[in-house]
């Protein structure tokens, strides 16, 4: 079996992702975009223009690509047009697709509560504790509601990142308040409260 040639180009793009350590899978996978963007152009990836891109990306929307493959692939071509071309200007129509989070599924106090008095428990302490358990689900609960009604911030992997998965940011807030007693309202707080409970 013999290896089919590597194009000039392509080989550079594979030199310009070796040096910034991206791994062998990203590589591929930056290679299978450019391709199949190749291959929707029906020329040399190199010959396009911003309007090339612009109607590449219409054409993956059109054909019902999900979301996580074609930012996978605007980061892949942006990549290979800032990097490998140098050509910054050509991308400046290639935009990411908002993709929804999907909430966890949260049981409610009560819930919890009732799960836990249907378990046997021989350990009075941990019955007990199902009160601080009700309650971190209950401040848990609160704060995936509240946090489902903001606007979160988006972070997307930049052209020179190997991590090419769209990522919304995690975690609580860094400033401001929740109302009412902050501390109160914490997961963490609640997540104390039940292991001094079983200590």
């Amino acid at each position: 079996m013999t290896d089919k040639p590597v194009s000039p180009l392509r080989q550079r793009m594979i030199e310009d992702m070796t040096v910034r350590h991206f791994k062998e899978k990203v590589q591929k996978d930056y290679i299978r975009h450019v391709t199949n963007f190749k291959d929707f152009l029906g020329r040399s990836p190199d010959t396009a223009t911003s309007e090339d891109l612009r109607l590449f990306q219409l054409h993956m929307t059109r054909n019902h690509v999900g979301a996580p493959s074609i930012n996978c692939a605007i980061v892949a071509l942006r990549f290979f047009f800032k990097v490998t071309l140098e050509r910054p200007d050509l991308v400046r129509h290639l935009t990411f697709v908002h993709e929804p989070r999907k909430l966890p599924i949260v049981l409610s106090p009560e819930e919890v509560a009732r799960l836990l008095e249907a378990a046997p428990a021989s350990n009075t302490r941990l019955r007990s504790a199902s009160h601080a358990l009700a309650a971190f689900a209950g401040a848990f609960a609160r704060l995936v509601a509240d946090r489902a009604a903001t606007s979160l911030a988006v972070s997307w992997a930049g052209p020179d990142q190997p991590d090419v998965d769209a990522s919304a940011q995690s975690g609580l807030p860094r400033g401001g308040s929740y109302g009412g007693d902050h501390q109160a309202r914490h997961p963490a707080y609640f997540a104390a409260q039940l292991c001094n409970a079983l200590a």
